[in-house]
């Protein structure tokens, strides 16, 4: 009974915040469906760390030494030792994500890149805001609308605050539902809402998609070698998938070697969200530029696709553009609904996907980037 009535009196109020994020983090889980696979383990391990002297975190014991925790371990070993992690649940994304729109309308690959604008916002926001560049730079990565991206640029930037980052990105991923319709309607008119695109997908040969992989591959790493390990395992998951030869190695790569990293990521990240390091009014701030990021993402490529539209005699709907962001397929079906809301019988979802799929190797090409001007500005 004494060691309970210790334990109670030495919990401190940001540890009580703390077992509230937890407890909200499970309940969008549980209750909402919001990315149920990364929050639940996230809220629980939020719990997890932030008892009084938690078992899962290395301490030293008197009479018994040093004892190792599992969520600290595999936090050094699965994340900032090797970045191990967020780069295996590269592969089973890759295997998860077919090409074959993006390559039978070539030009959506554009808007991969246009709705990447958010992250270079967020930067410039945070940096005004008084966060040192490192800082900034993984804030801005929320933007990416890639929770693995965001985890690892901010691992290896050192940021200290890779646990708020980390909630942001993903939390925002689930309210893409909610985020981006209302920053659509900001920047379109109905007229533009209501144009048609007619999807008239060309045959993707087979080579065309095997070669794909490999070309993305080579390509970044010319322009951006920082993201060779990001897109170089996000593409191999694609090979995976696309080669027709190991298709039992492509289905557990989409299937448990996915969910079960995934899992692993969500409990071990929440290392960080130790109460001393996450209860700060910059937390607050991170999570409003996060926010902030992905409006700004969504607002660039619906604008990239208007801009696109003063030359072209084939409009584009403008919705399209918003699908370039990272966040893979939530975006392409809030387009494809906003579009049925708009007329019932115009379909936008494969041009969508298309432009969906183009973002996910835009974010990680953007992560590589800021990387390597990190590196090159901190010589």
């Amino acid at each position: 009974m004494d060691f309970l009535i210790s334990g109670i009196l030495s919990i401190t109020m940001e540890q009580i915040v703390m077992y509230g994020v937890g407890i909200l983090l499970m309940y969008l889980a549980i209750c909402k469906d919001f990315e149920p696979s990364l929050l639940l383990p996230m809220g629980f391990g939020a719990i997890l760390v932030n008892l009084p002297l938690s078992g899962v975190l290395n301490q030293d014991l008197p009479g018994i030494g040093e004892i190792t925790g599992i969520i600290e371990w595999m936090f050094h070993v699965g994340i900032e030792a090797s970045e191990a992690l967020p780069l295996l649940l590269f592969i089973g994304i890759g295997a998860m994500i077919d090409f074959g729109p993006l390559l039978a309308t070539p030009k959506m690959l554009l808007f991969g890149a246009a709705a990447q604008f958010g992250i270079f916002f967020a930067i410039s926001v945070a940096s005004l805001l008084g966060f040192d560049l490192r800082d900034a730079a993984s804030i801005g990565v929320i933007g990416a609308a890639d929770g693995p991206t965001a985890i690892l640029v901010s691992q290896v930037l050192k940021s200290k605050y890779v646990g708020a980052i980390a909630v942001a990105a993903y939390s925002y991923m689930a309210l893409v539902p909610i985020v981006q319709p209302f920053a659509i309607r900001l920047v379109t008119t109905k007229k533009e809402r209501l144009i048609r695109m007619e999807y008239n997908p060309g045959n993707v040969p087979k080579k065309a998609r095997i070669f794909f992989p490999v070309i993305v591959t080579v390509l970044a790493g010319l322009v951006a070698p920082a993201s060779v390990s990001l897109v170089g395992f996000l593409m191999f998951g694609n090979l995976l998938r696309e080669c027709g030869v190991l298709n039992n190695l492509s289905k557990t790569a989409s299937d448990m070697l996915a969910s079960l990293v995934t899992l692993l990521l969500g409990i071990t990240i929440s290392f960080s969200m130790r109460a001393d390091d996450f209860v700060n009014l910059n937390t607050l701030f991170i999570m409003g530029i996060g926010l902030l990021a992905f409006v700004f993402d969504t607002i660039g490529g619906v604008l990239f696709a208007k801009l696109l539209n003063l030359f072209s005699d084939k409009k584009i709907n403008p919705m399209v553009g918003a699908a370039g962001i990272s966040a893979f397929p939530m975006s392409a079906r809030v387009v494809q609904k906003m579009g049925l809301k708009e007329d019932s019988t115009n379909h936008l979802l494969m041009y969508a996907i298309g432009a969906n799929v183009s973002g996910q190797i835009g974010s990680v090409v953007a992560g590589g980037v800021i990387l390597n001007l990190m590196t090159q500005y901190l010589k």
